[in-house]
């Protein structure tokens, strides 16, 4: 089975039975999203304030200018009142043995993380994988940023699927000093995964411009997930949470509200007769 919807994924998510997925992977903008200007806004305390924060405390939204898009200003607050309620959803629709990962970068995955701490209580904080690549242009003035973070959360951190026979091997970065028939096998990896971008020019490029590797989506739903599981991705992009998952026989829900996602997703997972809801 695999669903494709075209939709906003929190008007359709609350839709959706609790508790009927084993792994949600999503991988959502790394900021508002909006490409010219983005919302700013300062949030004060107020017992009769419009939102509730961290630990049922009320606050009061204050609508400022909109900012460029090279600003910075306030984005914490308008991210995180962005992704909560969608985090929220996730932590619904896991099954009781399920896991989330979150696919952030450096600039927002510390905000999330304090989050999704209560959200999921911070004892089902697993891992956060960092996946290096070593790929693009060099910065002048700071060390260039070359890695994404990837937050593991299992709902139940006594009761999770955690497939170790699983997981592929990788070649030693020293095989000189293990026995060889150790440098043969290969190693399990760390919580830091060297893989390459999608190459521009490679076959596995669909032209979608924030595409990841599937090589990385493989990794994650082999160990997490056991065949016939159910993966649900609702900032699906190109599709390769639906990809690896087709391949690797199981299930897939994937969500996404671009058209031009829809399309590259079903030109890309056409040989798996997805049902497409618009």
């Amino acid at each position: 089975m695999l669903d494709i919807h075209l939709a906003d994924n929190l008007a359709l998510l609350p839709a959706l039975a609790e508790g009927s997925f084993e792994l949600i992977y999503i991988d959502p903008p790394f900021n508002t999203g909006r490409k010219q200007k983005r919302r700013r806004m300062k949030i004060i305390r107020d017992p009769a304030g419009d939102r509730t924060g961290f630990h049922g405390q009320r606050y009061r939204t204050v609508k400022l200018a909109a900012a460029t898009a090279g600003s910075y200003a306030d984005l914490f607050d308008d991210y995180i009142a962005f992704i909560e309620p969608r985090l929220r959803q996730a932590h619904r629709l896991l099954k009781p043995d399920g896991s989330l990962f979150l696919h952030l970068d450096c600039r927002e995955v510390h905000y999330a993380k304090v989050l999704l701490d209560t959200i999921f209580d911070r004892a089902s904080f697993m891992n956060e994988i960092i996946w290096a690549y070593d790929y693009g242009a060099r910065s002048r003035r700071r060390w260039p940023a070359k890695h994404d973070n990837i937050l593991w959360y299992a709902k139940n951190p006594q009761r999770y699927t955690y497939n170790y026979d699983a997981i592929d091997r990788v070649p030693y970065m020293a095989p000189k000093l293990v026995t060889p028939e150790k440098a043969a096998r290969g190693k399990t990896p760390t919580d830091t995964w060297w893989h390459t971008i999608v190459s521009p020019t490679g076959k596995e490029k669909t032209g979608y411009p924030t595409q990841k590797p599937i090589a990385i989506l493989e990794r994650i739903i082999k160990v997490h997930t056991n065949p016939g599981d159910t993966v649900l991705d609702f900032f699906a992009g190109s599709g390769t949470t639906g990809h690896a998952a087709h391949k690797l026989g199981r299930h897939a829900v994937l969500i996404d509200n671009n058209p031009q996602a829809l399309r590259v997703m079903a030109k890309r997972l056409a040989a798996a007769n997805p049902t497409i809801h618009r």
